[in-house]
C-alpha cells in the first residue's frame, strides 16, 4: 500500500482526474477561440458587442426559468460537486460506491433533461445534445465495467463524462445568450 491507504495504482493516478479536467477546460477555451477569433483580435469591440456587463449575479433569472432548465441546472451542479469529491477520494470504498450511484443518477437526470431544452436552436437539437447522448449511453456501460471488475475502463468512461459532460458542457453555458451568461455576465 502506498501513502494515505491508497493502492499503488491509485496513488500514481492521484492527479489524473485534475489533469483531465484541466485538459478539458483548455480544450473548451481553444474551441471558443477558434470559433470566435474576433474575440482574440479585437477584444474591446467584441466585449462591447456581446453585451459583457459583469454584475452581481441575478438569481431571479434562474427562478424564472422553465422547470426543466431548473432541474437540469440543479442536477448538473449536484453531479459537479459529487464528481469533484469522487475524483479526490480513494476509490472502491463504500462511500465511493454510494456517491458514485448518486452521481450516476444526477448525470442521468442532467443528460435526459437537456434533451427537453431546445430554446437556443429554435426547437431543434443542437451540437451540445451529442454530449447528452454520449452520457446516456456511456453511464450504463461505465457502471457495467465497474461491476465486471474492469476498473480501467470504468475510470476512463467516468472521467470522460465528468470532463466532457460537465466541465466542457458547463463552459458552454456561459456563452452569450445562455442563461448562466445572463445571470453572471450579461
Amino acid at each position: 500500500m502506498a501513502a494515505h491507504g491508497k493502492s499503488i495504482s491509485q496513488a500514481s493516478d492521484r492527479w489524473s482526474g485534475l489533469r483531465n479536467a484541466a485538459f478539458g477546460v483548455g480544450s473548451a477555451i481553444l474551441i471558443v477561440a477558434v470559433s470566435a477569433p474576433q474575440a482574440i483580435t479585437n477584444l474591446g469591440a467584441f466585449v462591447q458587442r456581446i453585451g459583457f456587463q459583469p454584475h452581481t449575479p441575478d438569481f431571479s433569472r434562474i427562478a424564472a426559468a422553465p422547470a426543466v432548465i431548473q432541474l437540469h441546472l440543479y442536477s448538473a451542479l449536484t453531479a459537479l460537486a459529487i464528481g469533484v469529491v469522487l475524483m479526490m477520494r480513494v476509490k472502491g470504498t463504500t462511500l465511493h460506491k454510494l456517491l458514485g450511484w448518486t452521481w450516476v443518477l444526477a448525470m442521468g437526470s442532467t443528460a435526459v433533461s437537456s434533451l427537453f431544452i431546445r430554446e437556443i436552436n429554435h426547437g431543434d437539437l443542437s451540437f451540445i445534445h451529442l454530449l447528452s447522448g454520449w452520457t446516456i449511453v456511456g453511464l450504463p456501460g461505465a457502471v457495467y465495467a465497474a461491476k465486471r471488475g474492469k476498473v480501467s475502463a470504468h475510470r476512463r468512461a467516468m472521467t470522460g463524462m465528468f470532463v466532457g459532460g460537465l466541465l466542457i458542457a458547463g463552459l458552454f453555458t456561459f456563452l452569450p445568450g445562455r442563461l448562466l451568461w445572463t445571470v453572471f455576465l450579461g
